[in-house]
């Protein structure tokens, strides 16, 4: 009986032991760290992106869990303690939410979260605006400049010009902002061009704005008058010269194809009947002398509608 008394504390003894055996051959499975693997998180629209899950402690094998906004994105089994890779695709503003990986074993028990993170989209940003609240001007007055992307990743850089030097310091927005800078109109050399460059974070690229000019104030309302003034000037002359040509050129231009040639009888007419549809009757009447009881009429030549001359 004392015998079989040591024999099964014995057992006991043994048995513990190699409960505590096992037990540290099997780690507590620690929380895992999910890692972008291209270290940053900034991506652009159509960018592959890789996340590491990783437990540094834990007994294999190891299920990794991707999730996405607490959905379940994707499962990898690691037969050891290597990382689990996750492939992913930005392809819209909806693929940078938050994401976090789930470490599990055969042992473990509901398994262990990672830490959260976040990509952050960058995107190009689109031509500025350049505007101001007054497109006209007078020497000695304020004036207001804003510039504006509507779209690109915050934050973004605004530089005024005039011409091609700068006007301003870099303004950095960090918000859907436009960039406003405030001018004194001193001068007429301040009536010039103008633009703005924006550019941000995003795929170094640089933008201008379209151009804008001040115009003297008064200076439209004095050259639309000056405009009409000489449309209407350069009518009249048109109207003049059309009124002109019936009365004035063309009676000018048929006097130059008549001849006339002076004889004893007086004077004749030498046009060609081809030249024109009517005839015309040339005469001229000598002076009757005191002396004479008799007039000498004179002769009279004329052309018929057929060229043929008739003495009257």
């Amino acid at each position: 009986m004392f015998f079989l008394t040591i024999l099964l504390f014995s057992y006991l003894q043994m048995s513990q032991q190699i409960q505590k055996t096992t037990a540290n051959d099997k780690e507590v499975l620690s929380n895992p760290r999910l890692i972008p693997v291209q270290g940053t998180l900034n991506v652009v629209m159509n960018q592959n992106v890789s996340l590491s899950c990783h437990s540094d402690s834990g007994s294999p094998p190891v299920r990794y869990t991707l999730f996405k906004h607490n959905q379940k994105v994707s499962t990898l089994n690691r037969p050891d303690l290597a990382p689990g890779l996750f492939n992913l695709t930005i392809n819209s503003a909806s693929d940078v939410g938050e994401y976090k990986c789930k470490a599990e074993t055969n042992i473990s028990s509901g398994g262990k979260y990672s830490n959260s993170l976040n990509f952050t989209l960058k995107e190009p940003i689109s031509k500025p605006v350049l505007s101001s609240p007054t497109s006209q001007a007078k020497k000695g007055q304020n004036v207001t400049l804003s510039c504006l992307s509507e779209n690109g990743s915050l934050p973004i850089t605004y530089v005024f010009f005039k011409g091609r030097q700068s006007i301003s310091p870099p303004v950095t927005m960090q918000k859907r902002a436009a960039a406003v800078i405030f001018l004194f109109i001193s001068s007429s050399s301040d009536f010039g061009t103008y633009k703005c460059r924006a550019e941000n974070s995003c795929c170094n690229i640089t933008k201008y704005s379209n151009s804008f000019n001040f115009t003297l104030a008064g200076e439209r309302s004095h050259s639309r008058p000056l405009i009409i003034a000489l449309v209407l000037i350069l009518l009249l002359f048109i109207t003049g010269f059309a009124l002109a040509i019936p009365f004035f050129i063309i009676p000018s231009y048929k006097a130059k194809k008549f001849k006339c040639t002076r004889s004893s009888t007086g004077c004749t007419s030498t046009v060609n009947a081809e030249d024109s549809e009517n005839y015309v009757i040339y005469t001229e009447i000598e002076p009757v002398k005191p002396e004479e009881e008799y007039v000498n009429f004179s002769v009279i030549r004329r052309e018929d509608e057929k060229g043929e001359n008739l003495t009257l």
